[in-house]
């Protein structure tokens, strides 16, 4: 049986707030950073979770 999670855009903005908050930088910085691989493996899973929430947001 599969599980399905709804979040409104309201609730996925907060988290993206939240997990840039968590790793002290901005979308950019991380951005940049993951571009050249130099992100921790917490700070590459936060990237990973940035990418999803924005591909839900449509951006």
């Amino acid at each position: 049986m599969s599980t399905l999670i709804r979040r409104t855009p309201a609730d996925l903005l907060a988290q993206r707030d939240r997990l840039l908050a968590e790793v002290h930088m901005t979308a950019d910085e991380l951005r940049d950073r993951a571009e050249v691989h130099t992100l921790s493996a917490r700070e590459l899973a936060v990237w990973h979770t940035i990418e999803g929430i924005d591909y839900l947001l449509g951006g």
